[in-house]
């Protein structure tokens, strides 16, 4: 141990609580009972006050929701955009130009994976899912994709590369970096190229090992997948995020898998609708297309500065609201539009504290490692106040081989432990303040590690390698097996994750 630190009890019962959350997601349970039991125990061990501990209970939730209400924010924005774009049914007419270049397996194959790694960029892969699955899949499947090998390309660019990234809204660097005490923009950036390498490889890999499955197009093969019954397994799974429920809840109840359903539902419209329906398909695409450029300009030399982390969001959100706004008016009219924008605003706050409610407790505990959030949780100075995991990885680092492979790894490891409960966002507290506490040990640059360990985090339980997570849902819509799912992407997402984390040891 380093005689420079004093560990107290205090700090044992952090270690304690990290060590019994981790064994919690192991065992596939929700974390949020150990995360609040090991705030009130540290808390209590700090002050020596219950009551105080009591307090902080509900103290270290309401730090982790003032630092976090960013992320719902722009979450609800986003999902109120994509609802009234949904009523509207301009998000069948921003993919459907795609399902005429469908004409053979390989083509399918490499426009599933773009147009769902795109639309998941900008709406989370749990409502893009259900679109892309409904407009596109019956497509690909028609032009001789085999049903599993589509869900693992919906799976690997939406669940993976797209939510692992979280570059546009950026709710995953933001809360990796809040814990980690790093910027949110490097980490954006480190992990949209750690996102790409690991997609690439994924997608290239199933790509090779299926490839023999791959039959000529015929439309019989559309018939006979229409003919499945669906396993059942959308709506009985284990896990903690409950995202393939939500991914359930905003998808089409029509049949979209055909030209003459896409008609029939789009001629639905009346003629003054159905005009702007083809206005706001183009709009909001083209909207954020701007956005990303904007935040892209400044990397080279434009002086716009940096829209990235809070201010991308700000962008991105704002966009989002003034466009479900005119969406709603084209859709209900100036009357119509005051109640229903309402409507929407509040669905989108229901999705957001649905999909990441519970993560503010877990949040508050793991902020409690650092000494300035601990601070803001106990109501005392910063300078008298404990870094608590800081000061454990400190006191421990004559046994921390200070190998950047072996800290990399590690750190990816433990993003996957995080990531077994299926949720992949409840384990970036922990990822992000390892990583912080690990950067000075090892060398390498907090930021880095904390991309890393999103990477491990969200590729696991974010919907690729765990079949009780929103990859149910993958299945459930591609009428296929999730166990085989899995079988078909574990090695490949491995084998991905493995050649990102050695990049990132090289290029950072």
């Amino acid at each position: 141990m380093d005689s420079n630190v004093t560990l107290t009890a205090a700090h044992w019962m952090y270690l304690i609580g990290v060590i019994s959350i981790i064994v919690t997601m192991m065992f596939r349970a929700n974390v949020l009972v150990p995360s609040i039991a090991a705030t009130f125990l540290v808390a209590f061990a700090w002050t020596g006050s219950p009551i105080g501990a009591l307090g902080s209970i509900y103290s270290a939730s309401l730090v982790a929701a003032k630092e976090l209400f960013n992320i719902f924010l722009v979450i609800a924005l986003m999902t109120a955009l994509l609802n009234s774009l949904k009523d509207l049914k301009s998000d069948i007419l921003m993919v459907r130009p795609f399902r005429v270049l469908m004409k053979n397996g390989t083509v399918s194959y490499l426009l599933l994976g773009l147009i769902t790694y795109l639309i998941s960029l900008f709406f989370w892969p749990t409502p893009a899912v259900p679109l892309v699955c409904a407009v596109l899949l019956p497509a690909a499947i028609a032009a001789g994709l085999p049903p599993l090998v589509g869900a693992a390309a919906v799976a690997i660019a939406g669940q993976g590369m797209a939510l692992s990234s979280d570059y546009v809204i950026g709710v995953a660097p933001m809360i990796s970096a809040k814990a980690a005490g790093a910027s949110a923009a490097v980490i954006g950036d480190r992990a949209l190229v750690l996102s790409l390498i690991t997609g690439a490889v994924a997608l290239l890999l199933v790509y090779l090992f299926q490839r023999r499955t791959f039959q000529p197009a015929n439309p019989l093969l559309l018939k006979r997948w229409q003919a499945l019954a669906t396993t059942g397994e959308l709506v009985s799974h284990e896990g903690t995020a409950h995202k393939a429920e939500i991914a359930q809840g905003t998808s089409h109840e029509e049949d979209l898998s055909t030209n003459q359903n896409i008609e029939r539902e789009l001629a639905s419209l009346p003629p003054e609708q159905a005009k702007w329906s083809r206005v706001f398909a183009l709009v909001t695409p083209l909207v954020f297309l701007v956005i990303v450029v904007l935040m892209a300009l400044p990397k080279f030399g434009v002086p716009l500065g940096d829209l990235k982390g809070g201010a991308a969001a700000s962008l991105v959100g704002g966009a989002a609201g003034l466009l479900m706004i005119f969406a709603t008016l084209a859709m209900k009219g100036s009357k119509g539009m005051l109640e229903a924008s309402a409507d929407h605003i509040t669905e989108g706050f229901v999705f957001a504290f649905r999909a990441m409610g519970s993560v503010l407790p877990i949040a508050g505990f793991f902020f409690l490692g650092a000494s300035e959030s601990a601070a803001a949780i106990f109501g005392t100075a910063a300078n008298q106040t404990p870094s608590f995991l800081f000061e454990l990885v400190a006191g421990a680092q004559d046994w921390i081989p200070h190998s950047k492979v072996f800290v990399a790894f590690g750190l990816l490891i433990v993003g996957m432990v995080t990531g077994i409960d299926g949720s992949g966002f409840s384990g970036l507290p922990l990822t992000g303040a390892l990583a912080g506490a690990m950067g000075p040990v090892s060398n390498m640059d907090s930021a880095t590690l904390a991309a890393i360990g999103q990477m491990g985090a969200i590729w696991t339980g974010g919907g690729t390698l765990i079949a009780w997570s929103s990859l149910i849902a993958v299945a459930g819509f591609a009428r296929v097996s999730v166990t085989d799912l899995v079988r078909a992407l574990t090695l490949p997402v491995l084998l991905g994750l493995s050649a990102a984390t050695l990049a990132a040891v090289v290029i950072f």
